[in-house]
């Protein structure tokens, strides 16, 4: 994850986004060996149709991403005072930012609109606190929630109103911090 705090990237939650979650591209050393050149469209329509009949179960790879994320929640609950609140949001949007990569090829859209709105608040807090944290372990429990119930798609009716709720969650949060918009009090004690 890189930081940019330039003030003309896109609100999330009416607030100012103070990271941009995104994710670093490794060297294509297998591109570099064959060449560059497009694929044929025979060969696209085959791995459209790889990823559409994709059977492997996506719960395996879902719960060590959602391991990792409670690692990070954890982590948020009780922080080293020295550590930069910058890594401490990082460890919860890291495995979040998987998940919203990974949910749609396994056909778990919903898992994937879900783990978006969660790296959208993560990329606007500014601090870890109590409350944020909390907001993260919702989402964390929905998400298992959608992955063990198997909840393909995205979800329907059902779907939508989990994302609501937890959009008004978010929102609830920073309506109750307004002297840090992005954030709570300055006096505020990340600490549980």
């Amino acid at each position: 994850m890189s930081e940019d705090k330039t003030k003309d990237t896109p609100v999330h939650f009416n607030q100012e986004r103070k990271r941009k979650a995104e994710f670093i591209k490794p060297p294509n050393t297998l591109k570099a060996k064959v060449g560059s050149g497009g694929l044929s469209d025979k060969i696209l329509e085959k791995a459209q149709l790889l990823l559409e009949n994709n059977a492997v179960d996506f719960q395996p790879l879902a719960e060590m991403y959602l391991g990792t994320m409670i690692k990070g929640i954890e982590y948020a609950k009780s922080p080293n005072p020295k550590e930069d609140k910058e890594n401490i949001i990082s460890a919860m949007l890291y495995p979040a930012m998987q998940l919203k990569a990974n949910g749609g090829m396994f056909h778990y859209q919903l898992v994937t609109i879900i783990s978006d709105r969660l790296v959208q608040f993560l990329e606007v807090i500014e601090n870890p606190d109590i409350d944020a944290v909390e907001i993260v372990l919702a989402f964390h429990t929905t998400i298992r929630a959608v992955i063990l119930g198997k909840i393909t798609g995205t979800g329907g009716r059902h779907g939508e109103e989990l994302v609501a709720a937890l959009d008004e969650a978010c929102m609830r949060y920073f309506e109750r911090y307004p002297e840090n918009k992005s954030g709570a009090p300055q006096d505020y004690d990340t600490k549980f």
